[in-house]
């Protein structure tokens, strides 16, 4: 996890740096400084107590309340704050079973025996999608990657169990497998891609970078339109550190090897000129 990612879950999860410092046993000056930045190069056992602590305040933060009435739900740090909750299952426990018994025009992701309500996209997060799936397919078509690029929605069975199904927002397949066939993709994809908004934040960026590393999927990005930041988790390095880049910047597809790069670039032009348009019919 990057202090950023750190950052934003503090915010979104409402810590002091003094919960933060009791939560994981640093000392209070000491987070103070990893996260204002004034540490450069905070040790690494210092992250990882850091990110420990996080990780845990998020898990109590999103366990769905008990004994209350109406319907238990995630907090709001991970709750698609446009869509209300109360036409899914109420409690923790869910399978596919329930999954699959949602009605046709609810979209939601299972994670862990828990649902996760999916909000209708953005048209910002449309474009930045059906872009980033053109410029994926481009590459993988020039280089002969052998690999196949989906988007969402795409059900993907992550854990191989009945507690969880994904859909990611762009995911890439390089195994063998006859997808015209599946009515889902079961185990982890190779690369998984996630666009984030202001109500899945938390959830893109702490419970599924989590289920995603764990499940066996080999590379992970998250991009975020209100930084116009990517951020790639390649699980597959030797030595484990994500990598941040902007909207600007060439970005490489850790799995091919290095062969297949997205230029980012020609996404932020489709951005800036969306946005003119939007500010020129406006005024």
């Amino acid at each position: 996890m990057t202090i950023d990612e750190m950052n934003t879950l503090k915010t979104d999860l409402r810590l002091t740096y003094q919960k933060i410092s009791q939560l994981s046993g640093i000392p209070l000056r000491t987070v103070q400084n990893v996260f204002s930045g004034t540490t450069k190069a905070p040790r690494a056992h210092t992250l990882d107590a850091l990110e420990a602590a996080l990780k845990e305040a998020f898990r109590k933060a999103n366990q769905p309340a008990t004994g209350l009435p109406g319907v238990d739900r995630p907090t709001a740090a991970i709750r698609e704050a446009t869509t209300p909750y109360d036409t899914l299952p109420a409690t923790q426990g869910r399978t596919l079973k329930d999954y699959y018994a949602l009605p046709e025009d609810q979209r939601a992701e299972l994670i862990d025996g828990v649902f996760y309500d999916m909000a209708a996209p953005s048209y910002l997060h449309q474009l930045i999608l059906g872009s980033l799936h053109h410029l994926f397919f481009e590459c993988i078509l020039q280089h002969g990657m052998g690999c196949e690029v989906f988007m969402a929605p795409c059900d993907v069975r992550l854990d191989q169990d009945s507690r969880t199904m994904v859909q990611p927002d762009l995911l890439l397949i390089c195994k063998e497998q006859d997808y015209l066939h599946l009515s889902y993709l079961d185990g982890a994809p190779d690369l998984a891609a996630e666009i984030l908004s202001p109500a899945t934040r938390s959830k893109d960026m702490i419970l599924k970078l989590y289920k995603y590393q764990n499940a066996g999927v080999r590379e992970y990005w998250i991009v975020d339109p209100e930084t116009q930041t990517v951020t790639v988790h390649n699980f597959e390095e030797a030595i484990y550190a994500p990598r941040k880049y902007s909207f600007l910047d060439q970005i490489p597809i850790g799995i091919s090897g290095g062969t297949c790069t997205i230029d980012f670039s020609r996404i932020q032009e489709r951005i800036v000129r969306y946005e003119t348009d939007s500010f020129s019919h406006t005024s």
